[in-house]
């Protein structure tokens, strides 16, 4: 009769022997496998250029010191961000796929879309919320419009003449361009482009009137001369446009719409995995190099953890969908 040592050793032989013949299971040597082990894909679900690649890139690279492995970023754009976010969604739950979004991602396309091809409740899991940026409001550099008051005339002269840039219906900028319009009481005309890259240089070419983007993005075509603020669209006035006034402060508070920008791992990814994720990117965002460099470009570095976050998506489309109603916007 044999041993339980003895069946071990053998069990052991059997499984060494396998694996130096390239037989042993793949589940078994995954299993053994550290995370991570190989390079991280970070899907950005807008083209290069915009602010949500900028953070990405950021982030990822000092990511990638802290994990040592490489963090190649994936531009994935069009659909309002639904194509990258559903490919995250539906990648392999192993910590190797990974999502960078802004809210339209979380909680603009879940409040306006009435079918998603993903759940963003199961499919994603979220890891944190890494920086808050405000929008802007811009026109071309030389448009006839010098104030928010000057481009509400215009539009209430000639209803629906004046066309805004979007990041497609149901996007992050179309929420907010038709809460400018419910709160100015005008009627504008959304035009979609794939991403913030896009719609900027439209905008500045004058093939529409006006846009809405991360100051991020518009701050440099702004200093350029190229586009022409007229107003912060989040709640408090920008540390890189300083002198650029809020909708509030211009008597429009309905048209304040806030921005940010999460980090998040397919649903069922790892528990391990994803705490591991949450301690780096916690840690990343202490770092004060990085923090400096995403306030140069008008972003607000902030860590808010898994659990405020999935409350803050939960509250977002609560209200998002309350806003929709009285913009008039109807699910997609």
């Amino acid at each position: 009769m044999k041993t339980p040592a003895r069946t071990r050793r053998r069990a052991l032989c059997l499984a060494l022997a396998l694996s130096a013949a390239g037989l042993a299971p793949v589940s078994a040597l995954h299993a053994q496998e550290p995370w991570p082990a190989k390079p991280i894909k970070l899907v950005v679900p807008f083209p290069p250029g915009g602010g949500t690649d900028l953070v990405a890139r950021a982030l990822g690279q000092k990511l990638s010191e802290r994990l040592k492995q490489a963090i190649v970023i994936d531009n994935k754009p069009g659909a309002a961000t639904l194509i990258g976010t559903d490919a995250v969604a539906k990648a392999p739950a192993d910590g190797y796929t990974l999502l960078l979004s802004g809210s339209t991602s979380y909680t603009v396309n879940p409040a306006l879309r009435a079918k998603l091809p993903y759940d963003p409740v199961k499919d994603l899991a979220p890891i944190a919320v890494v920086a808050r940026t405000p929008l802007v409001l811009v026109v071309k550099g030389d448009a006839p419009y010098a104030s928010v008051d000057a481009l509400v005339a215009a539009a209430k002269a000639r209803p629906q003449s004046i066309r805004y840039a979007s990041f497609g219906s149901g996007s992050g900028p179309h929420l907010a361009g038709e809460l400018f319009a419910l709160a100015a009481g005008v009627k504008l005309q959304e035009v979609p482009y794939r991403g913030s890259a896009q719609a900027t240089m439209a905008v500045i070419s004058g093939e529409i009137e006006m846009g809405i983007d991360t100051v991020a993005a518009a701050a440099p075509h702004i200093q350029a001369g190229k586009l022409r603020a007229l107003g912060i669209v989040g709640p408090s006035r920008s540390s890189l446009l300083p002198e650029v006034k809020t909708m509030a402060e211009l008597k429009l508070p309905d048209a304040t719409f806030d921005a940010w920008y999460g980090f998040a791992a397919p649903g069922g990814t790892p528990a391990p995995v994803v705490q591991r994720l949450a301690t780096e990117v916690k840690a990343v965002m202490a770092d004060p190099a990085l923090q400096k460099q995403l306030r140069t470009q008008g972003m607000e570095p902030v860590v808010i953890e898994a659990a405020a976050f999935r409350t803050l998506i939960d509250t977002e489309i609560a209200r998002y969908l309350a806003l929709a109603h009285r913009a008039g916007i109807a699910p997609q």
